[in-house]
């Protein structure tokens, strides 16, 4: 801005009086904006007021920026923080008590000082836009503004994409991250040798750049499963990242686990998913520059789940409809099972009597069955089943039914004084009540006095003792559930003995035994058969024996009868009412004694050089077996040799055998009628063992080799005590020797053998494993001689 040059010319009027004079301290300032300044009027004369003007040609009054100290020839003007506005000429006028004036001025110069205002460090930018870098400098006159970045001047002619404007800011087109840095603005006014700066950071920001590594993930419901979401992000400054799913940003939880590793790799972890977390998560990164946004699924498969299937009860010949309903992703297809045959149900399947239908859509379906049935009652399964698994549960199919009576049984029988029973059994849903009614009376839980009431689930029995022929008759028998009645009569009849039996045979009849077989009578009487009586005699004897079946068996074995004697025999049927007739007399005789039958054979081998014969009884012909005749010999020789065995024994025992060698038996039986006829049987005896150690132990287990060393080891320890014994007088015999004996007597006896040379013999007997004797059941024999020395030999009385 310029500043405006007035001079100002006094001129002097003169009237007569003594002459004001007025002057002012200074008379051109140059001030600048925001400075303050006093100027002093001083006045030569009488005044007797003194005021200052501004500019404008106003009378001053005192303010809060210029202020007036006025005294009576001299007056201060001060200008507190001065701007453009304030410059121009201040006149000072002097007043005398005529009216006279004078005045004095002088001219105040404002300039405007460099001055950055407001100027912002950093001043940031998108990256790609047109950015102006701000620098608001003023002064008066107006300054030469000139930008430097890197310490080198931008010009237009070197940097195409820089232009400073008109308002001297620096604009630069398309910025970019390698326009980042510190720019110097730099203004100067020429006429005053006036220069100043500021350094500008000039930051670009790059809006985010966000990618995922995978945009679609799938995971499994309820099976403790984790999936994480990746977003690679870039951008300046580093973009803060949140995780978004259904509008509302995710914090850290149980569930959710977010993590910001280096390189701009953000991670949300989903923990434990269920069903409700499937769906859109969003990935969001912003900076100052913009904000970017991906979407990445989550695809949640789910076992499938049955979530609705009651039990339904249905009342015979209605319809029944189940219903089943599932979830699950995918939607599972459902299945019905009916468990009574294994019979499986799909959509749309329909029975081939038509009676069961499938019918469902979107995770249900409805198993209709019509006309229902007893035998449908049972156990039906619903199974759900996609490709991440199957689910299935079972309900119970409930049938209500009218009673049914379950026995045709009606007709009992009984006679006076006997009770009887007479059972009502009824099969019910739900169950039934049930009475008892003679002829139009109904008969009381209570009951009466020859009747009573047994009542059970299902089950009513009436308990009838008759006691005349008005007890017998017709009972009806009333069972009622809420599904209806039903009715069953029954009969009480007087009972009677059963008929004869009939068919009379006599087999296998011997010396001693008959078998009596016989057909059942053709009338029980009314009352279950108990027994049958079978009586036989000999012929001539008056006498009956009495024989009882095995409960209604109709066949029974008479035993201990005499051999070659003719006999009668009958059978009658025996029931709760009594005795019925007999049946026809059969006569049979036994037959007359004879010699055994030939014995039955067969052999196992025994131990060493025994053969053991088994003997199995045959027919004894009537009397019993004396004895067994026993003739035995080698196949190479023609003398037999002959063994009797009791006719008690079952067996005989051959010995001794020759090794390697063939034999021949012939057994007879004998009883007191003579001889049976021979049994002829073969065998034949190995070769002699070979008794080495190696054969010895080779069948034995571990356990037994060890016992058998053991034994040995103590055997040894005994032939070693009983030489010092008798060498050197010690040892655990000597020991108990001189315990049970005086020491005199002892000490003579031992003396004694030693001097006769007698022999001291220990008999050993060899055991095996199992108790018996190895090799033979011989004792082997130690012999201390004189001489101190040991010998050992078998005992070969047996060889």
């Amino acid at each position: 801005m310029m500043l405006k040059l007035v001079h100002l010319l006094g001129v002097l009027v003169c009237s007569g009086q003594a002459a004001l004079q007025v002057s002012i301290s200074l008379n051109k300032v140059e001030l600048s904006v925001g400075e303050s300044k006093f100027f002093i009027c001083t006045a030569i004369g009488e005044p007797v007021r003194l005021d200052w003007f501004n500019p404008q040609g106003e009378r001053i009054l005192p303010s809060k920026r210029m202020a007036l100290h006025t005294e009576a020839s001299r007056s201060r003007l001060i200008i507190y923080n001065a701007i453009i506005e304030d410059a121009g000429i201040y006149r000072c006028q002097a007043t005398d008590a005529g009216g006279h004036t004078e005045e004095a001025s002088v001219v105040l110069e404002i300039y405007q000082r460099l001055t950055f205002q407001d100027i912002q460090s950093p001043q940031e930018f998108r990256h790609g836009e047109t950015a102006e870098v701000v620098c608001d400098v003023i002064s008066s006159p107006v300054p030469v503004v000139v930008w430097y970045y890197q310490d080198k001047e931008i010009t237009e002619e070197h940097h195409s994409r820089f232009q400073v404007l008109a308002n001297n800011n620096l604009q630069i087109h398309q910025v970019t991250k390698a326009d980042e840095g510190v720019y110097r603005c730099e203004a100067s006014v020429e006429a005053r040798g006036e220069i100043d700066f500021v350094d500008i950071a000039v930051v670009v920001n790059v809006p985010p750049v966000l990618s995922v590594l995978q945009q679609s993930f799938n995971a499994t419901a309820d099976y403790q499963e984790s999936v994480t979401f990746t977003c690679l992000t870039s951008g300046s400054p580093d973009p803060l990242v949140t995780w978004h799913r259904k509008g509302q940003q995710l914090e850290p939880s149980e569930q959710y686990i977010l993590n910001r590793l280096e390189g701009g790799r953000s991670m949300l972890t989903v923990r434990n998913i269920r069903q409700g977390d499937g769906g859109t998560y969003s990935c969001r990164a912003t900076n100052k520059a913009g904000s970017q946004e991906r979407e990445l699924f989550l695809k949640v498969f789910v076992q499938p789940h049955i979530t609705l299937l009651k039990n339904v009860t249905a009342v015979e010949g209605s319809a029944a409809m189940i219903s089943c309903v599932a979830e699950g992703e995918p939607l599972p297809d459902i299945s019905w099972r009916r468990a009574s045959d294994g019979q499986t149900f799909v959509d749309g399947d329909k029975s081939q009597d038509g009676r069961f239908e499938v019918r469902g859509r979107h995770g249900k379906s409805v198993l209709t069955i019509s006309g229902v049935r007893l035998g449908d009652l049972g156990r039906f399964d619903c199974e759900a089943l996609s490709r991440i698994g199957g689910h299935q549960k079972s309900m119970f199919l409930d049938i209500e039914y009218i009673p049914k009576f379950l026995t045709n049984h009606t007709i009992y029988y009984s006679w006076e004084g006997n009770p009887v029973n007479i059972s009502c059994d009824v099969m019910s849903n739900p169950p039934a009540t049930m009475l008892w009614r003679r002829e139009r009376f109904t008969i009381s839980a209570e009951g009466t006095a020859n009747t009573r009431v047994h009542s059970a689930e299902g089950k009513s029995v009436l308990e009838v003792t008759p006691m005349s022929d008005r007890d017998f008759g017709r009972y009806n028998c009333t069972a009622r559930n809420n599904i209806g009645v039903r009715y069953q009569e029954f009969i009480l009849a007087q009972a009677d003995v059963p008929s004869n039996p009939y068919s009379v045979r006599l087999s296998a009849v011997s010396q001693r035994l008959a078998t009596v077989t016989f057909m059942k009578p053709d009338s029980h009487g009314g009352v279950p058969i108990s027994y049958y009586l079978v009586q036989y005699k000999e012929v001539g004897l008056q006498d009956w024996r009495d024989v009882r079946s095995h409960s209604i068996q109709t066949t029974v074995v008479l035993t201990g009868l005499e051999p070659n004697t003719t006999y009668e025999v009958r059978v009658a049927a025996v029931n709760g009412k009594g005795q019925g007739e007999f049946s026809h007399t059969e006569t049979f005789q036994t037959l007359p004694i004879r010699e055994p039958s030939p014995p039955a054979v067969h052999g196992q081998r025994g131990m060493g050089k025994a053969y053991r014969l088994g003997l199995v009884k045959q027919d004894d012909g009537g009397m019993p077996i004396v004895e067994y005749i026993v003739k035995y010999k080698t196949d190479k020789e023609e003398q037999w040799m002959t063994k009797l065995v009791p006719g008690a024994n079952d067996f005989a025992m051959l010995q001794p055998l020759q090794w390697n060698t063939r034999y021949e038996v012939e057994i007879t039986a004998r009883n007191v009628k003579g001889l049976s006829e021979p049994t002829f049987y073969q065998f034949f005896m190995p070769q002699k063992p070979d008794i080495t150690a190696e054969s010895l132990f080779s069948g034995l287990g571990l356990g037994a080799v060890v016992g058998l060393g053991l034994g040995a080891l103590l055997l040894l320890l005994v032939l070693v005590d009983v030489s010092c014994f008798f060498l050197r007088h010690c040892g655990l015999l000597m020991c108990i020797t001189r315990t049970l004996c005086s020491k005199k007597t002892a000490t003579s006896g031992k003396g004694k053998e030693i001097e006769e040379g007698k022999a001291a013999y220990l008999k050993l007997p060899l055991k095996e494993e199992n108790g018996k004797e190895s090799l033979k059941p011989d004792t082997i024999e130690i012999k201390v001689h004189s001489d101190n020395s040991i010998h050992t030999k078998p005992d070969d009385s047996k060889a």
